[in-house]
């Protein structure tokens, strides 16, 4: 049963089950993380997308046009991208899965567009810095992470910013892509990560994004509906096994405080990162142009410092490997 509700986790040709490549993928971005030594030479696919979805915008949101226009222009972007993506997905998969060992190409490329360890070492790098090198270091650091302003953080706002990055980034970099891939192989995988693309580059509710990002970012909302909660659910469970963390108030925190994000999807593995560390996140922040007031999320420590911005690093960590075992769990499954 569980094989036919999951037709791209069987192997066919010359490759083998998609799970045991997605867990391969997981494996490979874990060691070997962004590449840099690889992508100095070669464009980064996430990069190609950035270009394409700068080049459709400039070509397409004229702000003298009604909203009406723009909103329809921007649909019409976002369908034309994503389906170019899914199209790549599907040339790479059928060569991948046709010709004998090839197959590594298409484990290769998911782990590209999966961010494990570069996701952890971005955050990393926060701690750092600002334990290093005090609170310019670390502002400089996390704005390479977050869209806000980070001249208007302080020290505690920096710290919390690279928390909410890091939980809200285990959802769309690392759940969110393993699940797309599951449902629908590579195609799907690409198309997400197209998707998540545009969203963060136009998603954006100012005068430019409003209305010709808007079916970006509510085609990325409803993409990140499930893996959001599911990641919520991960960082419950890891909170069993990180130090001083608490997966009672995580679930509790998460259940009760996950509608104070403005996003419907963000505010789960937020909030339960939140509860599982004792601190409070979200709040009152700012965007080039736009600030947002929003409610905390958690009732911790709003105070959080480079130690703190550790111990989440400790969470993520131990979240990453219960996902990999996630995976391993559905593959024994579907064999029974």
């Amino acid at each position: 049963m569980l094989r036919r509700m999951l037709p791209f986790g069987t192997h066919f040709g010359h490759a083998p089950d998609a799970l045991l490549m997605l867990f391969m993928a997981l494996g490979l971005e874990a060691v070997l993380g962004e590449m840099n030594w690889l992508f100095r030479h070669l464009p980064h696919p996430v990069v190609l997308a950035g270009n394409a979805v700068s080049g459709l915008e400039r070509r397409l949101n004229r702000t003298t046009l009604s909203d009406a226009a723009r909103r329809l222009r921007g649909a019409v972007a976002v369908l034309l991208l994503v389906a170019a993506a899914a199209l790549a997905g599907a040339v790479i998969a059928f060569v991948a899965r046709t010709l004998p060992h090839a197959w590594i190409a298409e484990v290769f490329a998911a782990a590209v567009l999966l961010a494990q360890k570069s996701l952890f070492r971005h955050v990393d790098d926060v701690a750092r810095a600002l334990q290093t090198h005090g609170l310019e270091a670390g502002r400089f650091a996390v704005g390479r992470i977050v869209g806000r302003d980070p001249q208007s953080l302080d020290e505690h706002g920096v710290a919390r910013a690279a928390i909410e990055s890091l939980a809200e980034n285990f959802s769309d970099a690392v759940v969110a892509p393993a699940l797309w891939y599951v449902l629908f192989g590579l195609p799907g995988l690409m198309a997400y990560k197209m998707v998540n693309t545009l969203d963060s580059m136009i998603g954006y509710r100012n005068d430019r994004y409003r209305a010709f990002g808007w079916a970006a970012a509510r085609l990325d909302d409803l993409l990140n509906l499930i893996p959001a909660r599911l990641s919520g659910l991960i960082i419950i469970l890891a909170a069993l096994f990180a130090a001083r963390g608490n997966p009672w108030r995580a679930a509790t925190t998460m259940l009760t405080d996950a509608r104070h994000h403005r996003s419907p999807n963000s505010g789960w593995p937020e909030a339960a990162m939140a509860g599982a560390l004792g601190l409070a996140l979200g709040g009152p922040r700012r965007y080039p142009g736009l600030t947002v007031d929003e409610k905390w999320i958690g009732q911790g420590r709003a105070r959080a410092t480079f130690t703190d911005i550790d111990r989440a690093l400790h969470l993520f960590s131990a979240a990453c490997l219960l996902h990999a075992g996630l995976v391993v769990l559905v593959l024994w499954l579907q064999s029974l």
